[in-house]
């Protein structure tokens, strides 16, 4: 199994405590990869150079010391500055699963879930992914989310208790599939 080296299947250590076990690496989907060159390339390309010139028309304004553009601009490009290294470093330390070579019913890293709440019997579909590309609005849950660590592990049919801030609900497994693309929620959804 693809998986077994990066983090242990059906273990809420192997998940949530990764770090231990992959030295600091951060599981991510190729396109959680992708997502965050792209962010890098953005922030060094595009607004790097732009606050960059902020901060110099700020400066040709005079007196530095009572010259609130300047002092925002700087403010800015601290922010910006500490965005790229914190960027650089997840990218540095990503590890990308590669989702189509995985398979089963059984839920992994990358897995796209669908699942029926057994008491409102309505059904949603998620796909675990890295905690830095998860967007619940698109369906897309951290691996280290309460419903993630549940699901790990578990197979087609087995039927899982979620501790949620409105209290525990019952899910059941309906479906595993394992796809990269970026509309994978698309296709059932």
């Amino acid at each position: 199994m693809l998986f077994q080296g990066s983090v242990r299947a059906g273990s809420v250590r192997g998940v949530a405590g990764a770090k231990d076990e992959m030295s600091d690496k951060i599981p991510m989907t190729a396109t959680g990869k992708a997502r965050l060159t792209e962010e890098l390339k953005r922030l060094k390309t595009i607004e790097r150079p732009r606050i960059v010139r902020e901060i110099e028309e700020a400066r040709a304004h005079g007196d530095l010391s009572e010259n609130a553009e300047y002092k925002f601009a700087k403010e800015k490009q601290g922010h910006i500055e500490g965005r790229i290294q914190q960027v650089e470093d997840w990218l540095a330390r990503a590890e990308v699963i590669d989702v189509s070579r995985l398979s089963g019913d059984k839920v992994l890293f990358g897995a796209t879930v669908t699942l029926e709440d057994v008491d409102a019997g309505k059904q949603v579909r998620y796909r675990i992914v890295g905690e830095f590309e998860a967007d619940l609005k698109r369906g897309l849950i951290s691996v280290t989310s309460p419903i993630a660590r549940s699901l790990i592990g578990k197979s087609v049919g087995d039927e899982v208790v979620v501790q949620a801030p409105g209290g525990a609900r019952t899910y059941e497994i309906l479906e595993v599939s394992f796809v990269e693309e970026e509309d994978a929620l698309a296709e059932g959804a």
